[in-house]
């Protein structure tokens, strides 16, 4: 297994694609931050596009790198080799190679800039943010044989993260805008680990009281040590519920 986890680790560290994500994401973190007036607001404006970059290129990325790998798993899978060891090795080799570039390329930047308790609580975000889409990733390509199909699969459910799922929260709010869904929200932001980044990233600095009684709603809860940390297991739950069931589907499996 960690033979495994060597060569794809190995494998993706050499790639071009890692390679120029890691530069990009330095090059837009430095010059967020040279920008900006101070680093607080180079965070907030950093936030954003962290949370834009980072999900996409993990999903597509990793759903084209199991495409690109089918000859290899299939000699892996002929091998005296368990199926979920295999398909957890390429997990962990995907997420420890995106998850290194981000470090690099936006983590360094954050912590130079925002040493600090915020700083920290960005770049564990960020890297929860690649283990999350690296798992759904996977199991977006394990569902189809297509590779067309897998691609756009995984474009769609970033979409859908990204942008959709905020259209449909405002649709509701609108909807229902004569009825108090302020603690309704705090449960429906956690169906979306971007939206939850978000919420737990702009708590801690402090521009929650823009959000007027929404925001004292989610500072109340989120605010908290112990919110805090049901935010974390859920993100957690975000990566282990889609990577459990990939693994469920490749061991069942006919390839």
């Amino acid at each position: 297994m960690n033979k495994v986890i060597k060569y794809v680790f190995i494998d993706i560290v050499r790639n071009r694609i890692v390679l120029a994500y890691t530069i990009l994401l330095s090059i837009i973190s430095f010059s967020v931050f040279s920008l900006e007036d101070t680093s607080a607001k180079g965070l907030l404006s950093l936030l954003n596009l962290i949370l834009f970059i980072v999900p996409l290129v993990s999903i597509i990325f990793s759903t084209i790198y199991i495409y690109n790998s089918s000859e290899f798993i299939e000699l892996l899978v002929s091998q005296p080799l368990m199926r979920k060891n295999i398909w957890l090795s390429l997990f962990s080799g995907l997420s420890i190679s995106l998850t290194l570039a981000f470090l690099i390329g936006a983590g360094v930047p954050i912590m130079i800039y925002q040493p600090n308790a915020t700083g920290c609580i960005m770049v564990v975000m960020g890297c929860l943010l690649s283990l999350i889409f690296v798992a759904i990733a996977m199991m977006s390509a394990v569902s189809t044989r297509d590779k067309a199909k897998g691609i756009g699969a995984a474009i769609f459910l970033w979409l859908y993260f990204a942008v959709i799922f905020d259209g449909l929260v405002l649709f509701l709010l609108f909807q229902f805008e004569d009825y108090p869904l302020e603690k309704p929200m705090m449960v429906i932001s956690a169906l979306n680990p971007i939206d939850l980044s978000r919420i737990i990233v702009l708590l801690r600095l402090d521009v929650s009281a823009l959000m007027g009684y929404t925001g004292a709603v989610f500072k109340g809860f989120f605010g908290t040590q112990s919110g805090f940390v049901v935010s974390l297991l859920v993100l957690i739950l975000w990566v282990a519920a889609p990577l459990a069931w990939s693994v469920y589907k490749f061991d069942k499996k006919d390839l």
